[in-house]
């Protein structure tokens, strides 16, 4: 009785600090986007440097995720959570103290760093700790803990702003990093999996690449496409991504086995997530600056504003859930990707300088019921094996899917670099700073190209097969079956 009530407790601890160390990291994907005019004033920044104090963390998120993983596994997942942890505070504080925009964008990289080796290990050490029988409740905690952050990112990023100053929002992460890490230390157990490779080349070259092209896409705005940096940089990034997938064919232990594309549900169901991240995390960086610079709402009224988009998910899930358990994943994954991309459309199509809110809201509802309807199935093919988990899951074998469900969280993270990155682009190229219309000429056409990336997302997943049972032996420890939801 005695071992049973300590091992409650450890597994209560687990679930604590690991949601809350998931929420601090989720929070800051969108945190910054409603902080953007109040940053662009503060400290003088142009378009190209807005993106990249996102595209910063983000990129250096996606493209280590993985690493991460496999150097927590390797030399051990609580001293390395207790790394990126330490990493992601420290840096967090100096991004606050940022005298001038390149430093915050340097900071932002290194928070980036500290996310990627933190969050991948958030849910192998849950689950390690909470006995099986409470795994699923402890998982359903961790994800709705997630998604609050996910949905109140601008809400917060915007009263923080507004109330205090932007600094706040990276301020707020000190505190909580300086409680949990102690509490890590002495509440988590230490668990290794020494047979972990790392693989260096890889994660150089996908790296590389990526940076070249998304340096290329945000330069681009200002130096124009002829630039040598902006050639060199396309040039460079596509070739240095072109030996990646063949690194990725040939190595023996590679970040990512290229050969798992072969199957059309892992095919689609990844490349319909790149997509769908490009087309929303692109607008949202635009639109929750819209909201300022055009209509004249303050920070929190920003938020505020954009929660029937960020917060439906919340509210939908559990009946998005229900369908997709009842009807399978791909239908419920398709329509809310189309979804997505109508309610994108919906905002397009209305945008002027002067737009009412009650013109915008049938866009906000109908892209956030969407979203819901995309990431509910989601949610369940981490934690339950729901039917797009069977379709996802099964094309690839048991010890591979932590892998399969890492690339997918990379080449998401991935897709909203590039989605902040192309859309900036066109918004530039259309439109600009210099007044309201100018914002609103340049946001619109950006819009309906995430829109149609949206769409081609919910077009993709079309290649996802009809529900079929998981091939192959299930995971047979719990540390294994959740190692999907890294």
């Amino acid at each position: 009785m005695k071992q049973q009530a300590s091992s409650r407790g450890a597994g209560v601890w687990a679930l604590v600090i690991t949601s809350v160390a998931g929420f601090m990291a989720a929070l800051d994907n969108l945190v910054v986007t409603t902080a953007l005019p109040s940053i662009r004033e503060s400290l003088g920044g142009r378009l190209e440097e807005l993106e990249w104090t996102v595209n910063a963390y983000t990129l250096t998120f996606a493209v280590l995720l993985m690493t991460g993983a496999a150097l927590g596994d390797r030399f051990g997942r609580r001293r390395l959570f207790i790394a990126g942890l330490t990493v992601f505070t420290a840096a967090s504080a100096a991004a606050a103290l940022s005298p001038g925009i390149d430093e915050l964008i340097a900071f932002r990289a290194v928070q980036g760093v500290g996310a990627a080796v933190m969050m991948p290990l958030t849910l192998t050490l849950l689950t390690a700790a909470v006995p099986p029988a409470r795994l699923g409740m402890a998982l359903g905690f961790f994800g709705a803990v997630t998604g609050l952050a996910v949905a109140s990112g601008p809400l917060i990023g915007g009263s923080l702003t507004e109330h205090i100053s932007w600094q706040w929002i990276f301020w707020l992460n000190v505190p909580v990093g300086l409680i949990l890490l102690p509490l890590a230390r002495l509440r988590l157990a230490e668990s290794y999996a020494p047979e972990a490779r790392l693989d260096v080349p890889g994660t150089v070259l996908v790296s590389g690449g990526l940076f070249g092209i998304v340096y290329a896409l945000v330069s681009s705005t200002s130096d124009g496409w002829t630039d040598p940096l902006v050639l060199t940089g396309l040039i460079a990034g596509t070739l240095l991504l072109g030996v990646f997938v063949r690194h990725g064919f040939r190595a023996k232990n590679p970040v990512l086995p290229m050969r798992l594309f072969r199957d059309r549900a892992f095919f689609g169901i990844n490349v319909a997530s790149l997509l769908m991240f490009l087309g929303m995390f692109g607008s949202i960086f635009l639109l929750s600056q819209f909201l300022q610079n055009a209509l004249g709402y303050s920070p929190t009224e920003a938020g505020l504003r954009m929660l029937p988009w960020t917060g439906m998910p919340m509210l939908v899930a559990p009946v998005a859930g229900y369908l997709a358990d009842r009807f399978g994943g791909r239908p419920v994954v398709v329509t809310g990707l189309a979804l997505q991309a109508v309610g994108l459309g919906l905002f397009a199509a209305v945008l002027e300088p002067d737009v009412a809110y009650s013109a915008q809201l049938p866009g906000l509802v109908v892209g956030g019921i969407g979203m819901a309807l995309y990431f509910a199935p989601a949610a369940s093919m981490a934690l339950y094996f729901a039917p797009a988990a069977s379709l996802v899951m099964s094309s690839v074998r048991p010890g591979e899917q932590g892998i399969a469900s890492g690339a997918n969280n990379a080449l998401r993270e991935v897709g909203g670099a590039l989605g902040v990155a192309v859309l900036a682009a066109v918004f530039s190229a259309r439109g600009g700073y210099g007044s309201p219309r100018a914002f609103s000429d340049g946001t619109v056409p950006a819009v309906w190209i995430g829109a149609g990336a949206v769409a081609l997302a919910a077009l993709t997943a079309l290649l996802i097969p009809r529900r079929r049972r998981v091939s192959g032996p299930a995971p047979e420890s719990s540390e294994e079956r959740v190692s999907v939801a890294v």
